[in-house]
């Protein structure tokens, strides 16, 4: 059952089929960081679309369960699938991974993918969003410690490596009959009129609270698919 079903199920639906259960499985943007040393449960994007599906229809409890992890990229998580994603029998799991797998190569990352499309599809609805870009030049308000590393995901950014990994992410979830949440290219056409590097909390890869009411926004008019979901969006900073 798909949960735009789900989500208008009544007394005895709800006794059969229980509530709606999501599992976020992604890296540290899921997790919840944002800037240094800070992690915000609220203000992740997880959580601001589970507030938007209560807000669409309150009958239906919406569980999140958060299986991310600060560091942590496709290949490492591959082990996680049955004990932090499967094990909560999902109605959706959705995927989220590029940010540091970029920094390794291009090969073990799809491989990984693959499997986690896989073995999740297999059980249950799947949903791949594609992240936020990494940050494109080195701000002066980058904490001195993590400064190289700023040069570093600059110019993965810049020189076309990570539009590769997500952009080939995106084909391979699409050739798998994954749906695609594609909130990079948002990200990439924000980029035209936009400093990226100012939309990322820690300027180098987690996005601001705003931005993450993007991923939100955008999951929300996924999971309904329909042309009146953002009609309960709140809005948020886009416009810089």
């Amino acid at each position: 059952m798909k949960i735009k079903e789900k989500i208008q199920l009544g007394y005895d639906g709800l006794v059969e089929h229980g509530p709606i259960n999501i599992v976020a499985f992604g890296d540290s943007v899921t997790h919840g960081a944002f800037g240094a040393g800070q992690i915000d449960y609220e203000a992740v994007y997880w959580n601001l679309l589970k507030k938007k599906l209560n807000r669409y229809r309150n009958y239906i409890p919406v569980n999140v369960i958060n299986a991310g992890i600060g560091g942590i990229n496709a290949e490492g998580s591959v082990k996680r699938i049955d004990t932090q994603v499967l094990n909560h029998d999902p109605d959706l799991v959705i995927v989220c991974f590029g940010l540091n797998d970029v920094n390794g190569p291009y090969e073990t990352y799809i491989s990984a993918l693959k499997e986690i499309f896989e073995r999740c599809s297999a059980v249950t609805d799947v949903i791949f969003m594609t992240p936020n870009m990494l940050n494109t030049s080195l701000s002066e308000d980058t904490e001195e410690k993590y400064k190289e590393y700023s040069k570093k995901t600059a110019e993965m950014q810049n020189s076309g490596r990570m539009d590769r990994y997500i952009y080939g992410a995106a084909e391979l979830a699409r050739g798998m009959g994954i749906t695609v949440c594609d909130c990079y290219s948002e990200w990439k056409k924000l980029s035209e009129t936009q400093d990226i590097t100012k939309l990322l909390d820690n300027r180098i890869n987690h996005p601001t609270r705003e931005m993450h009411g993007l991923f939100a926004d955008m999951l929300y008019k996924t999971i309904l698919e329909e042309s009146d979901a953002a009609a309960d969006t709140v809005s948020t900073m886009y416009n810089g």
